[in-house]
């Protein structure tokens, strides 16, 4: 590679990576208690232990949980219900609003017993540490537009990553892997150390960094899958009125959605209204049931009004590639050793992105330092003339 090639390579890899780098940081450092929230949350709360019933306790129908879920806070719309079989059997999360298009700093959330009706959990809503650290990861509390920006700064951040590949060869073809010159100066110990963690986390950051981008288009790919598939699967509702009253059976609605798609079981339901289903219909989403396929979502609508199902199909290409990539982001699909090889690479790249910014403050100072010297040496050199002048 020509050295006009490489000053080339180096400006692109400087400067994409000063852009970016402070709201790498703040990635980096909101992200590392995101990879255990579920354990963060246990030891911030109360963990919800279950009863034992009775072998002749009565069942209760999904419809009769809901409905002593809005009598525990009255004058309230249901918004949304899910489920986690795996990690809380037996419980129904439920979300309430004054209305379906409220925003969501206006919801209310309350954990159920399935088998008894009851209210488990119904915690304020506020904003918590976990929380907090969510928003100022994924939109740096800033909506859509902050969702775009850190997108973008990802985007520079992948492009710094390819250059620094790049660079990688030329600077090190004289050089052993792994190599850190302690017997040097200080500014080329830390050198070493940003190459070699750099490159020994390139497959990780990349992921990570590819996925990051690709979770920040989450609305946008929303909005497409409602004006596009969503508003032709409900074509033949667009000159209904809105629905008023009372509405289906939920129970009847879930059973439906089995009946389409029998090899799957339900996630999350949609109620009409909202922003993940229409004004007409329960959004029942089924997953697989396969660590794999569970990433894989399929939305049956069904009529809220009369019960009868409407339509199913694939989400499209864009939405499923934005859930897939989930899991490789957050590093949340292989238990607790995956979660502690996540926190490892979190805290390289934090060297990596700090060891970058000291380097370029420290070339600034030396750089300020050399000219300081060279204008120190001619004005040296001036006086010298002129005295000899004066001299002579």
């Amino acid at each position: 590679m020509k050295a006009k090639t490489i000053k080339r390579w180096f400006d692109i890899h400087k400067w994409t990576s000063l852009i970016c780098t402070v709201f790498l940081l703040m990635l980096c450092i909101t992200g590392l208690p995101l990879i255990f929230t579920e354990e963060i949350d246990h030891l911030l709360e109360d963990e919800i232990e279950l009863s034992e019933l009775p072998a002749e306790s009565p069942e209760f129908s999904k419809d009769a949980v809901l409905q002593k879920a809005m009598e525990h806070i009255p004058g309230k719309e249901a918004k949304y219900i899910f489920w986690d079989p795996e990690h809380h059997p037996n419980q129904m999360f439920v979300t309430l609003a004054d209305s379906s298009e409220a925003p969501i700093e206006a919801d209310h959330y309350l954990t159920m017993d399935e088998r008894t009706a009851t209210v488990l959990e119904a915690p304020p809503n506020e904003m918590t540490f976990m929380l907090l650290m969510y928003y100022l990861h994924v939109e740096m509390l800033a909506g859509i537009p902050g969702k775009l920006f850190l997108g973008l700064m990802g985007t520079l951040f992948i492009v710094a990553i390819i250059s620094g590949v790049v660079l990688y060869g030329p600077i090190m073809k004289r050089f052993d892997f792994g190599m850190i010159r302690t017997e040097k100066s200080k500014r080329l110990k830390w050198l070493d150390l940003h190459n070699l963690l750099g490159i020994v986390t390139l497959a990780w950051v990349f992921v990570v960094g590819i996925t990051g981008v690709i979770n920040t288009l989450a609305d946008p790919a929303l909005e497409m899958w409602r004006s596009g598939q969503l508003a032709e699967m409900v074509s033949e509702y667009k000159d209904k009125p809105k629905l008023e009253g009372k509405l289906s059976s939920l129970d009847a609605a879930l059973e439906k959605a089995r009946e389409a798609a029998p090899e799957m079981e339900v996630s999350f339901v949609a109620y009409p209204g909202t922003l993940y289903s229409s004004s007409h219909h329960y959004a029942v989403y089924m997953i697989g049931t396969t660590p794999l396929t569970s990433r894989i979502i399929k939305p049956a609508l069904i009529d809220a009004e009369t019960g009868e199902f409407t339509d199913m199909r694939d989400l499209p290409w864009y939405l499923n590639t934005i859930f897939i990539s989930q899991p490789f982001h957050f590093g949340d699909y292989g238990g607790l050793p995956m979660k502690i090889i996540w926190v490892i690479f979190d805290l390289a790249t934090i060297i990596v992105l700090i060891s970058g910014l000291y380097l370029w403050i420290a070339r600034r100072k030396a750089k300020a330092a050399q000219l300081k010297r060279v204008l120190d040496n001619f004005e040296s050199l001036t006086l010298s003339t002129v005295e000899e002048e004066n001299a002579n």
